[in-house]
């Protein structure tokens, strides 16, 4: 994940603005008050929780950013399923006192629940408002009862609020992929929802291994000839023959790289088109089992590509399993993007279409490694929306990629299905986790998952990540008005922000309240397209019928790219630290480099042992998780003490 995870951060559109929301105050009777409160929401039976949210605008002339992010926040039917929560006391409070015997949260149900405290906490003296986050992400469509007693300082008060139905959009998705619905509105016919190896001059783009001495790229940057690259290959030894074609996928994207919301119980994400998706596979050498190849998909990172199956399928073919892997939208290049290979005999290269997937989002005449996988940055009316639909799209076409593989493939032509259409399993790196985790909870013909170092939300790992700081400082920059606040914190911002252990704020830095506030609005609107709403439904909360998976998650000590404390909030939130694979670093040879690429880079300690775990939980269909250096210490499986993912180590 590189740079521009950030225009993903065009985030910071907006600000939860409860400082700015004047009649937040009055949600319960002064002198105390909370938020989040379902007072500011409306009825609206178009919903699955009866209600939506309605925060009132605030000078829109000035608050700009803010406002922008208020309208898209007013089309949700609920708050936030990890919310910062706002109690506003009378005068100041000991926060030392606060605990969760005298401010919790617990869910509205008929079953046992227990009393949630908040962590976090952030104590504002000159508001004499105190921050703070529920201790375990909330369930979505649920209502909770905050409750602050006198323990604190005299004062107390309660409120109601009910979560966002978070995952229904990208479940819906799915299950118009499966009745055929999808494809109907794109206009898919059913014998073209297969994969194509066949370019338009009729010849098959599908060579015996052996006989590749090279594969390239040319990338479409734009205006301007395609930009060559050579694609670093690792797979030859156990390849016997590489393929690669298109089939299509139907888009819900409109031309803003955003997904408009519905309403959830009456409405669902609707079809804008299609997409020609493009794909590599590697097949194994040795003899076909009966019934096919079993499958593999790997989900390339930011800026990556589906060329880095080249590095990532070493050990699946030692293990007879194909490998296919497809670009996330807005990767790859452009549409003029070809692949070539080098063939021994003839000595020839062949050229043949890359199908890349970016787009020239921002009519600049360029068109970068990622452009088009989110909506336009800071101060664009959508900018808070960034990644979101991006990686819901993105997750949906590795769905239409499963069932085009089960519809049958003869890869070499001979009339007879190469690929095994059942039990497809999925791999990933980095932003392919992310996406991944989406995928492994919501599609049910998906049942084992390896999710190589993932993290959650967004705006989380941009603020923490070295790499991507500085374009959150952009956006803050570019907000209207501008939230920069200089400062001590790096990269011209300071936002006070305890991580999950630390101890309460009690001096926020000037400035850093509006951009804490910002961020959870942000969150809030991203949560659908963010891995950890989708964790619990991987194996704690199933969705009705589908199975439970069986998981596997990599995770890398002092990870400077998605830090370790956004793979803290996934883990926790999936509660998957019985599956989670800790690759220390920090004990190897290359613990000077940031070990984020560590499953594909050759000059990373780690990358055979990564690889090796995930193929032999493919090989077991998900039932063993080795120890990749069996008593050695370079390898937690699983993780020893889950407190190490809770702080950045850099």
């Amino acid at each position: 994940m590189r740079r521009r995870l950030l225009v993903i951060v065009p985030l910071l559109g907006a600000t939860l603005a409860i400082n700015g929301l004047g009649a937040v105050a009055h949600a319960v009777p002064l002198p105390l008050s909370i938020f989040p409160n379902d007072t500011f929401t409306v009825a609206d039976a178009s919903q699955l929780t009866g209600r939506r949210v309605n925060l009132p605008m605030t000078n829109c002339s000035v608050q700009v950013s803010k406002c922008n992010e208020i309208a898209l926040v007013d089309q949700l039917d609920g708050f936030d399923l990890d919310p910062n929560l706002k109690i506003k006391f009378s005068g100041p409070i000991d926060v030392s006192k606060v605990n969760g015997t005298n401010l919790y949260l617990e869910r509205v149900c008929s079953c046992r629940v227990a009393r949630m405290p908040l962590v976090r906490l952030v104590w504002d003296p000159s508001t004499n408002t105190l921050y703070g986050h529920p201790k375990h992400q909330l369930r979505e469509s649920s209502t909770y009862h905050v409750t602050v007693t006198s323990g604190i300082n005299g004062q107390s008060g309660t409120a109601t609020f009910t979560t966002m139905s978070a995952t229904v959009g990208l479940r819906q998705m799915q299950a118009q992929l499966d009745d055929g619905s999808a494809y109907t509105a794109a206009g898919i016919a059913a014998a073209d929802r297969g994969l194509h190896f066949v370019r338009p001059d009729g010849t098959r783009t599908v060579y015996p291994a052996t006989n590749v001495t090279m594969v390239r790229r040319f990338d479409d940057t734009g205006s301007g000839p395609l930009v060559e690259h050579m694609v670093l290959d690792s797979a030859i030894p156990g390849a016997a023959t590489y393929a690669f074609g298109s089939y299509l996928s139907p888009s819900w994207l409109d031309a803003d790289r955003k997904i408009p919301q519905t309403p959830t119980r009456t409405g669902a994400p609707a079809i804008t088109g299609l997409a020609e998706v493009g794909f590599t596979l590697i097949l194994p050498t040795g003899i076909k089992p009966a019934g096919g190849w079993p499958v593999a998909i790997f989900g390339p990172g930011i800026t990556r590509s589906k060329y880095d199956l080249f590095l990532a399928s070493d050990e699946n073919l030692k293990r007879g399993i194909a490998t296919i892997a497809i670009d996330p939208v807005g990767h790859a290049f452009g549409p003029r993007s070809e692949a070539g290979v080098d063939l021994a005999v003839p000595p020839t290269t062949v050229r043949f279409s890359g199908f890349g997937r970016g787009v020239d989002l921002n009519h600049d005449g360029t068109i970068t490694d990622q452009e088009g996988v989110s909506t336009l940055g800071q101060p664009s009316r959508y900018a808070s929306v960034a990644l979101r639909d991006g990686l819901r799209q993105t997750a949906a076409d590795n769905m239409a990629l499963v069932r085009a593989i089960g519809r049958g493939v003869d890869v070499d032509g001979d009339g007879t299905d190469d690929l095994r259409p059942t039990d497809v399993d999925y791999y990933a790196q980095s932003l392919g986790g992310i996406y991944g985790t989406m995928v492994m909870g919501v599609d049910p013909l998906v049942p084992v998952g390896a999710l190589n170092v993932p993290g959650g939300p967004i705006v989380e790992i941009a603020r923490l990540s070295p790499a991507f700081r500085p374009v959150l400082a952009t956006e803050l920059a570019n907000r209207i008005p501008s939230l920069l606040n200089g400062g001590p914190g790096a990269d011209g911002f300071t936002e006070s922000v305890p991580l999950y252990l630390d101890p309460p704020v009690t001096d926020p830095y000037p400035g850093a309240i509006p951009i804490q506030l910002a961020g959870a609005r942000t969150n809030w609107i991203d949560r659908p397209g963010s891995p950890e709403t989708f964790a619990p439904l991987e194996r704690k909360r199933p969705p009705a019928g589908h199975p439970v998976k069986k998981v596997l998650y990599q995770f890398a000590f002092g990870d400077m790219t998605v830090p370790n404390p956004t793979s803290a909030t996934l883990t926790r939130a999936g509660f998957l630290r019985d599956v989670v694979s800790f690759y220390r670093n920090d004990l190897t040879p290359t613990a000077s480099t940031n070990p984020h690429g560590f499953l594909l880079d050759p000059r990373i300690s780690g990358r055979q042992m990564g690889q090796l775990q995930i193929a032999t939980f493919f090989a077991s269909a998900g039932t063993t998780i080795i120890d990749p250096d069996g008593p050695g210490p370079v390898w937690e499986t699983p993780i020893a003490d889950p407190n190490e993912l809770e702080t950045t180590h850099y």
